[in-house]
């Protein structure tokens, strides 16, 4: 829970501004994760081998070098502390030969945007709402110069620190923080957010919120849930969508690009939709909880257990 060295990095990069205020929110988040599960999962951090990978190939997935870089015992002891941090959303990783099989394949999201966005070679990226930072090692892969990625779900930020331990990249970073805690930085090359905008309940203050992060002419990438239907088609669920409590809007896709347009974003082309499938979020041994068949009636999988559409995501990219 040192952030030492990030506040070092960015004294010396376009990110000095934010020192005026996130060493106070950071102090008081550390000062609040003192006792419970975070403090044993820490515990379980620092009980990690240390490691030296043969090889970290951050292009292909995130892959951390091979079985012979360790032995037997050590393999062993990685996945029985590796497990204490279930369950394992986003994914999958490749730690020294040991594959966790996360619930969401998130290379596949990764593959689908990948040829639409603008090369992040030597950019700044922000990513929020990035669970245990996956994408956050594919940009990097990518050729990203320097990558955060926000988060403030105490097991993501954990999770990420997990494999952190074996790539030991600094200038790939999770702080635990949510996006109202963020000031108008106006300094990332990139802004990712996928998977979020339907759990804000005002998602135009969200998309304002996207915009103050970026450079002029930056690029927003932004995955979400949508429905079909016409530029005033927004489905706002009742208590739960596929289970989930706090989804509040589903717009389509002619409606989310007249939010971007109307928050003053422009070059808005929807550049993929995709039908969640069972081989893209699905049970694994590494999560021990319900997943997308589980979240969809099964007398009719194209709805959710609720009634409404089953899951339909799309991806929209847009400049500042």
């Amino acid at each position: 829970m040192n952030f030492n060295t990030f506040y070092q990095q960015i004294a010396q990069n376009r990110l000095a501004g934010w020192l005026n205020t996130l060493p106070a929110q950071l102090t008081q988040w550390q000062k609040d994760q003192l006792h419970g599960e975070f403090a044993q999962w820490q515990k379980t951090l620092d009980a990690l081998p240390n490691t030296t990978p043969s090889n970290v190939d951050l292009t292909n997935g995130v892959i951390v070098g091979d079985s012979n870089d360790i032995t037997p015992g050590e393999y062993k002891r990685i996945e029985n502390l590796l497990r204490k941090f279930k369950p394992w959303r986003k994914g999958p990783y490749h730690i020294h030969g040991l594959h966790i099989d996360t619930e969401w394949r998130s290379d596949f999201k990764w593959d689908r945007l990948a040829p639409h966005i603008s090369s992040l070679q030597d950019k700044y990226v922000l990513d929020i709402g990035c669970g245990s930072g996956y994408h956050l090692w594919r940009m990097r892969g990518n050729g990203a110069k320097f990558v955060v990625g926000i988060d403030p779900t105490q097991l993501f930020y954990t999770q990420f620190n997990a494999i952190q331990h074996f790539i030991n990249d600094p200038a790939v970073n999770l702080l635990p923080l949510g996006v109202e805690d963020l000031p108008e930085l106006e300094a990332f090359d990139s802004v990712f957010a996928m998977g979020v905008l339907y759990h804000r309940r005002s998602p135009i203050d969200f998309l304002y919120q996207l915009k103050a992060q970026l450079v002029k002419g930056g690029e927003l990438v932004l995955e979400t849930l949508v429905v079909d239907g016409d530029a005033n088609t927004v489905l706002v669920p009742g208590e739960r969508y596929a289970k989930m409590r706090n989804v509040w809007f589903l717009p389509s896709c002619e409606a989310m690009s007249g939010w971007l347009t109307r928050c003053g974003f422009s070059n808005i082309r929807v550049v993929d939709t995709d039908i969640t499938s069972f081989e893209e979020q699905r049970k694994t041994d590494w999560i021990d909880t319900e997943s997308l068949q589980d979240f969809l009636d099964p007398a009719d999988p194209s709805k959710t257990i609720e009634g409404y559409p089953a899951p339909k995501r799309a991806i929209f990219i847009a400049n500042k």
